[in-house]
């Protein structure tokens, strides 16, 4: 997380851990979900949250996955069905449940044909938000197995030389286990910042930095400025990862359809053919280390490549080179000890929502 969005100590609440899970779960329950979405739902939220990844975690989406389940906009007890299989794919239809539940069932049958093929491919349609996607991909290290996950839709990113946005933050994340160092996740939006950004500048009252965000005839917006600037007609208008063409923005917008066809055309999902604005898909998968050889060997083996990594001589102002991972599992160590930074805003609507639901207040 960029210093840029993160809550200045000084105005942060921190809130024990198994408090937050215990709540959020609560919260989940009244919503209609049953005891097991709850836990695991909670755990995805939970997961991002304790590592730093506050655009995806309980602070952030906890109070949106609300809304959609009071408004019926999501199915709060899906029926996962399997639509298409072989010995290593799958097509899921996710009953229009949420997607921190539908994507754990997907990579779990992924885990399963990798342990039986080497590797596990997975779609999903009809499926809702999936939170972070690191979590998802995180599941297969537990498996010796390196993980993917990726998710598609809505609209916010405009693409190189567009004037409209036609794909979403469509985020993809790559797991890979080791040894001894932190485990490799790289977990990003196909966008110059990931969408839920816009909501904690908003909540922090901070403006977007130049190569962010698009001006309204779809150019690159280099000046910055305030967020409400930036979103027309309730969209957003967000660049493709590397800004502008001469900065790579190709590759941004590039990826990003990719991970469009992925999640989107190789589910079959609908609205995909068309960009439909409320299209969403996923597509995770699991690969078997030990269908490629020794497990134990990759695990030193990346051991050793991180370690080089992290060990690089920094350049002058910088303390260290960090990898994709290292960071949030020092925010893990830190915040389970200290407690999750809330900003007060996030702890008004905590106390209204258990007001509302007649759950017993236990935060702060």
């Amino acid at each position: 997380m960029l210093e840029h969005f993160k809550i200045p100590e000084d105005q942060a609440v921190r809130v024990p851990l198994d408090s937050l899970r215990k709540t959020t779960e609560e919260i989940f329950l009244k919503c209609g979900v049953s005891k097991d979405d709850a836990k695991l739902g909670t755990d995805a939220l939970i997961f991002a949250d304790s590592r730093g990844i506050d655009t995806h975690g309980v602070s952030n989406m906890l109070r949106t996955y609300v809304s959609s389940y009071n408004s019926g906009a999501f199915n709060p007890t899906p029926k996962n069905s399997i639509i298409n299989s072989t010995a290593s794919t799958a097509i899921i239809d996710g009953d229009n449940g949420l997607g921190l539940m539908t994507a754990p069932f997907g990579m779990n049958i992924a885990i399963q044909k990798a342990k039986e093929t080497g590797v596990g491919i997975v779609t999903i349609r009809n499926s809702n938000h999936i939170g972070a996607a690191g979590y998802h991909a995180m599941i297969a290290i537990e498996h010796d197995m390196i993980g993917w996950c990726m998710t598609a839709g809505g609209t916010s990113m405009i693409p190189t030389f567009g004037a409209e946005p036609k794909l979403g933050t469509n985020p993809l994340a790559f797991a890979a286990p080791t040894n001894k160092e932190a485990p490799f996740m790289f977990d990003a939006a196909m966008t110059a910042i990931a969408g839920n950004k816009i909501g904690l500048a908003n909540r922090l009252g901070k403006t977007m930095e130049p190569g962010w965000i698009a001006n309204e005839d779809g150019s690159p917006n280099m000046d910055g400025g305030s967020t409400h600037d930036f979103i027309i007609n309730s969209i957003r208008t967000q660049l493709p990862l590397g800004s502008t063409r001469e900065l790579g923005s190709h590759k941004g917008f590039g990826l990003g359809t990719m991970v469009d066809i992925l999640c989107g055309q190789l589910s079959f999902a609908s609205g995909f053919a068309s960009l439909d604005q409320n299209r969403r898909a996923h597509f995770v998968a699991a690969y078997d280390i030990s269908a490629f050889g020794d497990v134990n060997e990759f695990k030193n083996n990346m051991d050793g490549m991180l370690k080089g990594l992290r060990e690089t001589k920094p350049m002058p102002g910088k303390e260290r080179v960090i990898y994709a991972g290292l960071p949030e599992m020092e925010a893990f160590e830190e915040r389970t000890k200290k407690g999750i930074p809330l900003h007060p805003e996030v702890i008004d609507w905590f106390k209204d929502i258990c007001n509302k639901f007649q759950i017993k207040y236990e935060l702060s």
